[in-house]
């Protein structure tokens, strides 16, 4: 975990990244971080929107002509980037006999439902199918694979070199082994990608980094190194309700909440037996960061209680 506040960074290490050859969780130690990929699923969009490669308002029947056309044209990457676009989620229908499924199979598992849970723009409904599609979008405008995009325009120009999205053929540099707990038994059993079918996912949870790394990653984001603090700023402002009476909104990657002044940003992961959280005040340069390779805690109270500590009037 870190914690960054008035310019000073703090970090802390606990625990086991690997409970066989028993090494250290060490601040350099990558994990999967679950849908905190998002965030940078989405700065990959507006960075090829940013490039005019494409337009957030386009139908997604623009990308997918195979996609059922009620769907694709109703829908608009704006949509999917907020969780609005009501797209039907693709577990009950993807094919359980592979042994990981991916983003196209994800397209495959859904590009002939022709209905969604509400009409896209209505309503608020977290989906992960969502930004498997955004990942396919970027593929097909880029005509790069996923992984390959991500690395040459966000990980390798901000020296995040160690960071990765998973794949069969991937090496991921020093791994944390993800653990689920089991309280009957008080004891863990691996869960990662050899135990997790929709593991494998890449645009909604595919990113194995580090807390090192991940500093980078929101150092980049407050500097505008990889597209402008204007851009940034948008997309961690509120773009879709996602609880009007808790005053909650999604931005583009990000939760906001909109109750707070400024306003707190954040996400949190969860994939086999990791868990994460990011909380940050951009306009603060405020940041906590928590990655857990093992199920049983809940981070979202941990950072509660730092936030009592570091900010007891808020």
């Amino acid at each position: 975990m870190a914690v960054l506040q008035n310019g000073k960074l703090f970090k802390y290490n606990y625990g086991l990244a690997n409970a066989n050859t028993k090494e250290n969780i060490a601040s350099t130690t990558n994990f999967n971080i679950g849908s905190l990929t998002k965030q940078f699923t989405a700065v990959a969009i507006l960075q090829l929107s940013d490039r005019k490669k494409l337009s957030l308002g386009d139908k997604i029947a623009k990308f997918f002509p195979d996609l059922n056309k009620k769907v694709a044209q109703s829908i608009t990457i704006q949509q999917l980037l907020t969780h609005s676009s009501g797209i039907i989620d693709h577990y009950d229908y993807a094919d359980k006999n592979l042994k990981h499924v991916h983003n196209a199979d994800v397209f495959a598992a859904i590009k002939s439902i022709d209905s969604t849970y509400f009409s896209p723009g209505t309503n608020y409904r977290y989906s992960n199918t969502a930004y498997c599609l955004l990942a396919l979008v970027i593929e097909k405008t880029s005509r790069m694979p996923y992984s390959a995009y991500m690395k040459k325009y966000i990980f390798w120009p901000l020296k995040m070199v160690h960071t990765t999205i998973w794949n069969e053929k991937e090496k991921i540099t020093e791994e944390a082994i993800g653990y689920e707990y089991d309280s009957v038994s008080s004891s863990f059993k691996q869960s990662g990608p050899k135990e997790n079918v929709f593991f494998s996912t890449e645009g909604d949870g595919g990113v194995y980094t580090s807390v090192d790394d991940y500093l980078k990653w929101f150092e980049a984001l407050q500097s505008g190194k990889i597209l402008s603090t204007a851009i940034i700023k948008y997309a961690r402002s509120a773009q879709f309700p996602a609880n009007k009476q808790k005053n909650l909104s999604y931005g583009y990657g990000w939760f906001i909440n909109e109750s707070s002044t400024p306003c707190e940003v954040y996400h949190s992961g969860s994939n086999g037996g990791f868990r994460t959280f990011s909380f940050s005040i951009p306009e603060q340069n405020f940041l906590i960061v928590i990655f857990s390779n093992r199920t049983g805690i809940d981070l979202e109270q941990l950072v509660l209680e730092i936030n009592k500590i570091l900010r007891p009037r808020k």
